[in-house]
């Protein structure tokens, strides 16, 4: 038995294929049935590598019974976030506002026939647990709600758009230099000093945090934040986070002590933490950073690269090894651009990177048009969403410091002119447009914010003389400037951007 899943190209979809549940991809088919149904939508957000999303699989959605009751009462439909992330931001800042607190994966969204959202969950149980309801008896609930009081339920997704809508309002304040030190508090204030790292387990590996301690340090020249930078870095290569055998990083230590990984390895976590230990090595000349980053790249180029291109993940499932091969255009360029930063250690490298760019501006970038993601030799149709944009963007103006090729500066213009014509306005940035627009993030999450690296890549621009941004890097800052300066830890990269800019001026 399969679903419409069947034929769509996500390996997540893929996934779930032959589930019993009758799964819908996002498209208009399945939100014109529940219209003409007057079905409420059950919506199912996850990715290829997401542990929860596989126990909820094997729990429920290959559950006859559950199935049944889905069938029969809803349009169900999944979304792969990583393919549709504009969907999936969209549904998070949706999740967090009806709950209070931020979501994860799955995501599990009621919505009424027209979109209004009625109802949000992460991970729902078959059984009650952990003051959790059963699944089967959360959707006879809804179910009857629905039919009962379907008014109700629209009047309460009106309450929640209305809510999400962004506000306009600015509260600035004046961003001065002192930001340095503010940060450099809210960071030692953080940070583990007997494990390394921020924070307590899981413990991710916050690369943004130490890159910007890094330009910090060099302001300072507080000896605390290279001993912090030094203590992690050692640290997160001791235990089970980092893969010695193989080479490269997991995606998380599950423990404080970065003993026990997440058994999934990230195209972008890779990409950063090689960028990361390079630069570390920079400026403290530790050949242990170098090693580290050379057995990162090599392992990336080695499993991950098909092509000339990095899958997305690699991951296990079921005690089988999984290379998700999709090509995500803003987590390629994090490690093309690792490629071109491996290769002023070691020249082997350049060639690799210059080929990989070319691949990719093959695969993403057609007919003008830069696309989010690829998968296989199925035409993109996916516009890129701003991170892609920014990363893209950054990736051609490091190609262009380490070959000295004006064509990738030019090329770096143009695509930052278009996402200023797509994504700001105002003074604001959007992270997509369309029926899921949403602002554009300022704090870091697992790789820097889209925002903050595209004025990153302005800031470049205008540094390297193609284009004077100044107005826009100068106004977005501004905008921001009340929550960066109170609480620049949670931005990392975006306070990086701003010590650049206020150096400069």
């Amino acid at each position: 038995m399969s679903n419409l899943l069947q034929y769509e190209s996500s390996l997540y979809l893929q996934q779930h294929a032959s589930n019993p549940v009758n799964w819908y991809p996002w498209g208009e088919k399945a939100l014109e049935l529940a219209k003409e149904k007057n079905m409420p939508i059950f919506l199912s957000i996850g990715y290829s590598s997401c542990h929860w999303c596989h126990v909820m699989e094997q729990e429920s959605f290959e559950n006859n019974e559950i199935a049944q009751i889905l069938n029969a009462n809803f349009i169900s439909i999944k979304v792969d976030k990583e393919e549709r992330s504009d969907i999936d931001k969209y549904f998070q800042e949706i999740y967090t506002l009806m709950n209070g607190r931020s979501g994860g994966w799955p995501t599990s969204i009621f919505l009424t026939p027209e979109l209004k959202p009625f109802y949000s969950a992460t991970y729902i149980p078959p059984v009650p647990k952990h003051g959790m309801m059963a699944f089967d008896e959360l959707l006879g609930l809804i179910e009857k709600k629905y039919k009962s009081d379907s008014n109700l339920l629209n009047e309460k997704g009106d309450e929640i758009l209305n809510a999400i809508k962004p506000k306009m309002k600015i509260e600035a304040t004046k961003l001065d230099i002192d930001i340095v030190n503010i940060f450099t508090k809210q960071a030692k204030s953080i940070f583990d000093n007997e494990n390394g790292g921020f924070g307590k387990a899981p413990k991710f590996p916050q690369v943004s945090t130490y890159l910007t301690l890094m330009e910090c340090y060099k302001i300072t020249k507080d000896k605390e934040l290279l001993e912090m930078l030094g203590k992690s870095l050692v640290s997160m290569v001791k235990g089970g986070f980092y893969d010695s055998v193989n080479g490269g990083f997991y995606r998380y230590s599950t423990d404080e002590k970065w003993l026990v990984p997440h058994y999934e390895k990230m195209t972008y976590d890779n990409g950063l933490l090689v960028q990361l230990y390079l630069q570390a090595y920079e400026l403290t000349n530790n050949e242990i950073f170098k090693s580290i980053a050379v057995q990162t790249v090599d392992f990336m180029v080695e499993n991950m690269r098909d092509d000339g291109l990095f899958c997305a993940s690699h991951f296990v499932e079921n005690d089988n090894m999984i290379i998700d091969t999709k090509v995500i255009t803003s987590w390629n360029s994090m490690m093309i651009k690792s490629l071109f930063f491996a290769s002023k250690i070691d020249i082997k490298y350049l060639e690799i990177a210059k080929n990989s760019l070319s691949s990719l501006i093959g695969k993403v970038f057609i007919d003008n048009t830069l696309y989010h993601t690829s998968i296989g030799n199925v035409q993109p149709t996916v516009n890129a969403f701003l991170e892609d944009y920014a990363y893209f963007s950054d990736l051609l103006i490091e190609a262009y410091i380490s070959t000295d090729n004006r064509n990738y500066l030019e090329f770096a213009g143009d695509i930052c002119n278009e996402a200023i014509l797509k994504f700001y306005k105002n003074r604001h940035w959007s992270y997509a447009n369309g029926l899921f627009a949403s602002k554009a993030e300022t704090h870091d999450s697992s790789y820097p914010s889209s925002l903050a690296m595209i004025l990153s890549s302005l800031e470049s621009l205008t540094w390297l003389g193609l284009n004077d941004y100044s107005r826009i890097v100068g106004d977005t800052l501004e905008v921001h400037s009340y929550s960066l300066m109170r609480q620049p830890i949670s931005s990392p990269t975006l306070t990086s951007v701003a010590v650049r800019y206020l150096n400069k001026n």
